[in-house]
């Protein structure tokens, strides 16, 4: 199985990489850093950096795509004077843009597979159900990428390629924190076992990442 995962060089990107390479998958991994060692630079956020990636990609077969990469801008802000607008544009450029950019141009290889797949991983702070105030731009992002997940999941439906967005869990990570409830390695086991379980009879599907539907 060919897997390809976007911010894989940390956090749950980075045990997403090492769980499948573990398994013997062929795992390939971005980072927006050229010296990133084993990963492919990857700036989401810039078009012709994708274009870079697909071409190199020329002849692979996608299985499964991990739209991983994301940033949380907003910790902290207040809503007074904080939240610039390049805050806004920096978050959404990321967590909205670089998603779509990313299946975008990743999408032939997507094709040439048989039954593929796209994991986008939001959060339970994209929930409208769910709304305890703050992190306007985090919150609105992975909002936003839940909502690119389900329509893109309609149109993908006839071409046999399944999307699933999932809720990660409040991880262990530098953008979790140490307090947070769950640590790397469960999250990757949750995870995994998500992304094998999708498929066309599930696809649109917003999951968390011990297998519950989470409420929009």
């Amino acid at each position: 199985m060919a897997v390809l995962i976007t911010g894989a060089n940390r956090g749950i990107g980075k045990a997403l990489f090492d769980g499948y390479a573990a398994q013997g998958e062929d795992v390939i991994g971005t980072h927006r850093q050229a010296d990133a060692g084993a990963m492919r630079e990857l700036d989401v956020t810039d078009p012709a950096a994708h274009a870079r990636l697909a071409k190199a990609l020329d002849g692979t077969a996608l299985d499964l795509l991990i739209c991983n990469a994301g940033i949380y801008p907003d910790k902290g802000q207040s809503l007074e004077q904080g939240y610039s607008a390049a805050m806004w544009a920096e978050g959404f450029g990321t967590n909205v843009t670089g998603v779509f950019l990313t299946i975008q141009h990743l999408l032939p290889h997507l094709r040439a597979a048989q039954a593929a797949k796209i994991a986008i991983i939001s959060s339970q702070m994209a929930s409208h159900t769910r709304a305890p105030g703050g992190s306007y731009i985090y919150r609105a992002s992975k909002a936003a990428v839940l909502n690119l997940g389900r329509n893109l999941a309609t149109d993908l439906r006839p071409e046999g390629i399944s999307v699933g967005i999932y809720h990660p869990g409040w991880v262990q990570t530098d953008m979790g924190g140490a307090a947070a409830e769950i640590d790397a390695e469960t999250c990757k086991r949750g995870l995994m076992a998500r992304f094998a379980a999708l498929n066309i009879q599930t696809t649109g599907c917003f999951e968390t990442w011990d297998g519950r539907a989470h409420a929009y």
